[in-house]
């Protein structure tokens, strides 16, 4: 039985500074680093996620909701989609972009980045993207199943929106699943009840 990390979508536009920033995300990306410094041995794996969007179509929105539709951003290969500076990849082995053409809130929505590919910002102002993953490119679930992994933890940004839908998705495809409240931050201020659904729903969650 293997045990896996994985972490949400700590990425330039979700912490301070970016163009849809929660409060505390840097803070966030710092701690969950030195989280993997003292407890990498936990772990047989460790992965990330990425939103990681060309055209989301209503996802994107020059006057959003804040529910379904958003300001840009983590548009591929620009600076927002870039992890955080103060999140060390040292020990992640794999990341899983998602939400190329459309809106994607779980990890298990995403696929699995080339191993050659530096998951940062290197497109110029005003270029454009095109990216077209393989039909057969692996995702989150496939790759986990791959390695033997039974239980998960889950952190990362942001709380109450894409590591709630990925430890849901991970509790209903049979992973043990824990999320580590102090390790996520959130859009909403109160997000007791979003811990509440997730427990209702079979996630373990350690509150602060």
């Amino acid at each position: 039985m293997s045990r896996a990390l994985i972490i949400v979508d700590v990425q330039n536009d979700f912490c301070e500074g970016g163009t849809l920033a929660v409060e505390g995300g840097a803070a966030i990306a710092g701690a969950i680093t030195e989280y993997v410094d003292a407890n990498q041995q936990h772990f047989d794996h460790i992965v990330a996620t990425q939103d990681w969007h060309i055209e989301p179509g209503d996802h994107f929105s020059d006057d959003p909701d804040m529910v379904d539709s958003w300001p840009p951003h983590c548009r591929a290969r620009t600076k927002g989609a870039e992890l955080h500076e103060d999140l060390d990849p040292e020990y992640i082995q794999a990341y899983f972009r998602k939400g190329q053409y459309t809106a994607a809130y779980s990890g298990f929505e995403g696929v699995l980045a080339p191993e050659d590919d530096v998951p940062s910002g290197d497109l110029k102002a005003g270029a454009a993207v095109a990216e077209v993953f393989d039909e057969d490119a692996i995702g989150l679930d496939d790759w986990l199943q791959s390695h033997d992994v039974e239980e998960v933890v889950v952190v990362g940004l942001t709380t109450d929106y894409c590591v709630r839908s990925t430890a849901l998705d991970a509790v209903q495809a049979g992973y043990g699943t824990t999320v580590i409240a102090g390790l996520t931050a959130g859009i909403a201020e109160d997000l007791a009840g979003v811990f509440d659904e997730m427990e209702a729903a079979g996630v373990e969650v350690e509150r602060d």
